[in-house]
Formats: C-alpha cells, sequence, structure tokens
C-alpha cells in the first residue's frame, strides 16, 4: 500500500529508491508492527478488563494458575493480528501471491480461534469450539490455501521437500505434497496453541521461528545468496520477509503486556493464526523439516500430549504428572519464571540449529 505510493515517487525522487529493497521494508515492517501493538495494546487490554472478557483457567492445572490467572483478558492474539496484517499491508509489494496467502491463513485462523475463545468465555469453560469443528475449520483453510498456491503462484518447487544437510537430497512428493502441507498448517498451528499455556511461553519461540524465517525467505529468494548457500532459489519468496518481520515485531510487543505476569492472553486467536501462518511460510520457501527443527519446541509440546494420550488409553497410566510437558514441571514444583525462560534457551538453541541447516550441507 504504502510501499506502492513510495516506489511511483523513485523517478522524481531517487531517496525513495531505498524503498524497493527488502531488507529495508523489513526493518520498517518490525518497527510499524511493534508500534502498532504498543499503542493499541493498553486500551485494548484496559477494555477487556472492565468488560470481564477473559477465558476460563483449567481447573485440573495448578492451583497457582487458578488463584493468580483467573480474571486476565484473552483474545490479546488480536492485537497480534492487527500489528501483523497492517504492517504488512503498508510495507509489502501486495501484487505478490504469496503476501495474500498469507494474510488469508493468518486472518482465516485468527477467526477461527476467535469464535473458539468466545464460546470458552460465554460458557465459561475451557472447551470452546468442538475439536472436530476446529479440526474441520482448519482443514478448510489450508485447502483454500494451498488450492491458491498451487493455481496461481507459478511455484516451480512447490511440490518438492528439501532435506536440510544434503546438498541435493530432494524428494519430489507429487500429489502427496497436500496431505503432507496440510499436516504441517494443521499441526503448526495446534502446536503452538499447546504450548501457549504459561506467560509469555509461547511468544518468545514464535518469534525466534518468524526471525529465522525473516532471514530463511530474504535467502532463497535471492539468487545470490542461494547459490552460495547451495539451497534452492524461490523466485519471489523474498518478500515473506515483510511478513515474517511483522510477526517479529506484533510478539515483541505483545511481549510486554504477556510478559509473567501476563496482563493479557493470546488465546487461539493468536496461537492459531501464528501456528498456521508460520507452517504456510515453511512450506512456500520449501523449509518444512527445518520448522520442525526451529520450532522443536512446540513439537515437544505435541509429542508429550500425545506420548500422555496414548498411554492413558492403552496402560490406564500417565508418563507426565500433567501434559503438556510445561504443566508436568509445574506440577513437580518449578517455578513459572524457570519453565519459561530455561524453554526459551531450548528454543533459542533450536534456531541456531535450524538456522545452521543452511550452511551445513
Amino acid at each position: 500500500m504504502l510501499y506502492s505510493l513510495l516506489v511511483s515517487l523513485i523517478e522524481n525522487f531517487s531517496v525513495f529508491n531505498v524503498f524497493k529493497y527488502i531488507t529495508f521494508r523489513t526493518g520498517l515492517s518490525v518497527i510499524t508492527s511493534l508500534l502498532i501493538v504498543f499503542l493499541i495494546g493498553g486500551p485494548f487490554i484496559e477494555t477487556f478488563s472492565k468488560n470481564k472478557i477473559s477465558g476460563p483457567i483449567r481447573q485440573d492445572g495448578p492451583i497457582d494458575h487458578i488463584i493468580k490467572k483467573s480474571g486476565t483478558p484473552t483474545m490479546g492474539g488480536l492485537i497480534i493480528i492487527i500489528g501483523m496484517i497492517s504492517s504488512t499491508l503498508l510495507w509489502a509489494d501486495l501484487t505478490n501471491i504469496f503476501i495474500w496467502v498469507l494474510v488469508f491463513v493468518s486472518l482465516s485462523l485468527g477467526l477461527l480461534g476467535f469464535v473458539d475463545d468466545l464460546l470458552k468465555i460465554k460458557n465459561e469453560n475451557s472447551r470452546g469450539l468442538n475439536s472436530k469443528l476446529k479440526f474441520i475449520g482448519q482443514l478448510i483453510i489450508g485447502i483454500i490455501a494451498l488450492y491458491i498456491l498451487i493455481n496461481y503462484s507459478d511455484h516451480q518447487y512447490l511440490y518438492n521437500l528439501y532435506f536440510p544437510f544434503f546438498k541435493n537430497l530432494v524428494l519430489q512428493m507429487g500429489l502427496f505434497f497436500i496431505p503432507f502441507a496440510l499436516f504441517v498448517i494443521i499441526g503448526s498451528s495446534n502446536a503452538v496453541n499447546l504450548t501457549d499455556g504459561l506467560d509469555g511461553l509461547a511468544t518468545v519461540p514464535v518469534m525466534l521461528v518468524a526471525l529465522s524465517f525473516t532471514l530463511i525467505s530474504y535467502v532463497v529468494g535471492n539468487t545470490i545468496f542461494a547459490e552460495y548457500l547451495k539451497i534452492q532459489y524461490i523466485p519471489n519468496v523474498g518478500e515473506i520477509s515483510i511478513f515474517c518481520g511483522s510477526i517479529v515485531g506484533s510478539c515483541l510487543g505483545f511481549l510486554w503486556y504477556n510478559a509473567p505476569p501476563a496482563k493479557i492472553f493470546m488465546g487461539d486467536t493468536g496461537s492459531l493464526s501464528l501456528g498456521g501462518s508460520l507452517a504456510a511460510v515453511a512450506i512456500m520457501v520449501k523449509h518444512e523439516i527445518v520448522l520442525a527443527i526451529i520450532g522443536g519446541l512446540f513439537v515437544l509440546e505435541t509429542v508429550s500430549v500425545i506420548i500422555q494420550v496414548i498411554s492413558f488409553k492403552l496402560t490406564g497410566k500417565r508418563v507426565f504428572m500433567m501434559a503438556p510437558i510445561h504443566h508436568h514441571f509445574e506440577k513437580k514444583g518449578w517455578a513459572e519464571s524457570t519453565i519459561v525462560i530455561r524453554f526459551w534457551i531450548i528454543a533459542i538453541i533450536l534456531a541456531l540449529i535450524g538456522l545452521a541447516t543452511l550452511k551445513l550441507r
């Protein structure tokens, strides 16, 4: 939007030539989304607090949660989404189809999460939207996004799966790409949702994944860097860096309010949207496996739930004191801040490992 206007002025004012650079606009995207979240965060929290728009706390969880977190406003994901979308529309090239797919995914999954949060508030329980309906909603959103990518993006490498640490190991998935991509979108969306159980726990890892993919999107969309790193060059995906930058800025701004003790929770509105958006980014830049490495904390949280459910159904016994795994450590007596910071450290290490795959081939 603003990008198109400024670029049109280049012929008369050469100073505006700087806006043609993705790196410059990515920086602006981070700053813009950060400022938007800062500006609207306070009034948003105040309004939601006055109207008692707060989600229920799991009654089977730690006692501290029930006592300390009751009454905390939820649906803070709205703040993040507003920052993300506004910044992206301002600084991204809106003729780029990848940008519109990402806007669609983030808004659609955000709306699905909003409905879920709304039902939790209305019914005063933590169940929210029926799990089958939520899955169907995620499935439909994923199918629409993939349909657009397949038919309108001219993405020549969409059906390929690239393996990190190997230069020429590529799997051509064919039609299997569709269920695989749906699994990545739905899985990532739910994984972030499961992780969002402690103050700031999901926010920083999401920010780290987005920051990593800001760099990955840029180098994959740049012929020189792609050739140097021996990774597949994909035309036009460099623009995705602006969208990833908007996630970084929005999450950084949201962390100001979400850091322990949180003044607001992101809720399913934010977690579903962020998880699905990052998955869509990974699919477009063909780094789906790297997403699983960088977002390994989300994978760990999800696997802990799967193990718990399978174990209980087969043996009647629980492997963990409570799942997801961050609640297990709470039950063991770890302080919430200790768990959050240690999980952040794990997320940083995984992000570094994931970025190392760009060079170690």
